[in-house]
């Protein structure tokens, strides 16, 4: 026969569990806000000419898209990760990192970019 406070652990132990999971599910669904100017802007670069060259594997890609909340579904993304190294589309536009960022003229910017990097590459206007 087990001891009452044995028990007791027990039902801590699960119920703590239980709250774990539910925690990991409610963070995984929370909806991602969308900053302030990342609409107006993943807009403006589209509009502007300038093409997002990023792999799905890729921390800063993915940084990159996490910091447009929403309006990344915007941005004018190309993806090169394939199964056996980049695509072909990428190696034809001279993609030898990730992100990088290519604007209408060929310049080319390299690496994870704040919002006013972008802004000035795209041509675009920040409110």
């Amino acid at each position: 026969m087990e001891s009452k406070s044995s028990n007791t652990f027990t039902y801590i132990i699960v119920g703590l569990v239980i709250l774990f999971i539910v925690g990991i599910v409610f963070l995984k669904n929370k909806p991602v806000a969308t900053p302030a100017n990342a609409t107006a802007l993943a807009t403006c670069l589209k509009n502007n000419g300038v093409t997002f060259y990023g792999a799905s594997w890729c921390p800063h890609c993915k940084a990159q898209k996490e910091a447009f909340g929403d309006a990344a579904r915007l941005l004018p993304y190309v993806e090169c990760a394939q199964d056996n190294g980049i695509t072909p589309v990428c190696t034809a536009a001279g993609i030898t990192g990730f992100p990088t960022w290519i604007n209408k003229t060929g310049e080319k910017l390299e690496g994870e970019q704040s919002f006013d990097a972008l802004a000035k590459f795209g041509g675009c206007v920040l409110n």
